[in-house]
């Protein structure tokens, strides 16, 4: 799986500039607002009492910690409000009692090293940027000088386009340089302020987790109305005309043998489309897992099976409609193929649950030998729908029997 990066800052050299200098000039204001916090104990300290000097050494520590979450949610909002990136949130907290975890020791150093590096990197630059205005706008300011001076510089003129073209290219870098820092200020904010390369790995597979879920129950919801629209239109339609062939076979009586015997047929077919639908419709998702729950269910099933299934279901709750869901085609696969290929003289069925599992065991005394992995026996796709809710499949066929299905089932408590 790829591991989620954070997100690039937006800023490009000479294209938005103006949003790279105020960052990083937000960054100079707050660092120094840091710095005079720290200072702040020694600044008022009476060097005469050994004991205050003590606690002036120890102060900017303690301030340190306590102004981290501070500090923390100042950056934040600058990169938010200056640069249109938002740094997520830690699961960890800093400050004062969260300074000791990864995610505080992190903050601290962006803190005290990267920010501090950041704004004099700024501080810096502006002052580039400073020097090389002035420098290109020599002929602006040259002429507030005394006349006498223009007039003992003769060749100043010339002298003035170098340092004309010095200044443009000085301003030309210092933008550039400005972008750099701002996204190398802000990567690293990314890194350090934000959460770790763990903890955005943790939030994916939970993000990709609850996707999943979703797209389970949203499959489960289309089953049941698929179900719903099958029985109440399509399987009732069919009923009606199976009554009305029935009726046409008891009161014409007076037609030809012929006529008879396509009424008789299409009577036949009928009953026999009906109870295809039928099967067909709980196959998707039967109307009594939903009104009844789990046992009635499993119930029918071992009802309609034909050979001796022994059930028995213990649940002191329903779990969530999509368990229920794939506990009953478990159940439901895992005897037919009993009755297709195992060869059996009974079946045993048991469902339980022990705290967050669901445990669903289906076991035979056939001729064992069945293999996940060979086509045909559904076993393959069944583990699929078992792992597509986090649950664990496990199969033991020995040669000779017996078959013992296991399923467990997350639920939630």
């Amino acid at each position: 799986m790829r591991i989620p990066t954070p997100p690039r800052l937006p800023l490009r050299p000479f294209r938005d500039a103006r949003r790279a200098f105020a960052l990083m000039a937000a960054g100079i204001g707050v660092q120094l607002a840091f710095c005079v916090l720290l200072a702040a104990p020694w600044l008022t300290v009476n060097p005469s009492h050994p004991l205050l000097v003590i606690a002036a050494v120890i102060a900017p520590f303690a301030v340190a910690a306590a102004a981290t979450p501070w500090l923390t949610a100042v950056q934040r909002e600058r990169f938010r409000a200056l640069a249109r990136v938002d740094i997520p949130r830690t699961s960890e907290g800093a400050g004062p009692r969260g300074i000791g975890t990864r995610a505080g020791r992190r903050q601290a150093v962006y803190h005290l090293l990267a920010g501090p590096l950041a704004a004099l990197g700024g501080a810096l630059t502006f002052l580039l940027g400073l020097v090389s205005l002035g420098a290109a706008t020599v002929y602006v300011w040259v002429w507030a000088l005394p006349v006498s001076w223009r007039l003992a510089q003769a060749g100043y003129t010339t002298q003035a386009a170098y340092v004309t073209a010095a200044g443009l290219a000085g301003l030309g870098a210092t933008a550039w340089l400005t972008g750099a820092l701002a996204r190398a200020d802000g990567r690293t904010a990314l890194r350090l302020l934000g959460p770790s390369r763990e903890e955005r790995l943790a939030r994916r597979v939970e993000d990709l987790t609850e996707r999943r879920a979703d797209v389970v129950d949203a499959a489960d919801a289309e089953r049941r109305r698929i179900e719903r629209d099958l029985h109440d239109g399509a399987q009732q339609r069919l009923v009606s005309m199976a009554v009305n062939l029935g009726l046409a076979k008891v009161t014409l009586t007076d037609l030809p043998d012929d006529a008879r015997k396509v009424i008789d047929e299409a009577h036949r077919e009928a009953k026999e489309a009906i109870a295809e639908l039928s099967s067909l419709v709980r196959g998707l998702h039967p109307a009594v897992l939903e009104d009844r729950g789990l046992d009635a269910a499993l119930s029918g099933i071992a009802a309609r099976a034909p050979l001796p299934v022994r059930l028995k279901v213990d649940l002191a709750s329903r779990p969530s409609p999509t368990i229920e869901a794939v506990a009953y085609f478990v159940v439901s696969e895992a005897l037919a193929n009993v009755v297709k290929h195992a060869q059996a003289s009974r079946a045993d069925v048991t469902v339980e649950r022990f705290g967050g599992i669901l445990l669903v065991v289906v076991s035979d005394d056939g001729v064992g030998g069945a293999d996940p992995s060979s086509g045909g026996t559904g076993l393959a796709g069944l583990a699929k729908r078992v792992a597509s809710v986090d649950g664990t499949f496990s199969i033991s066929s020995p040669p000779g029997g017996p078959t013992v299905v296991t399923v467990e089932l997350p639920c939630a408590l």
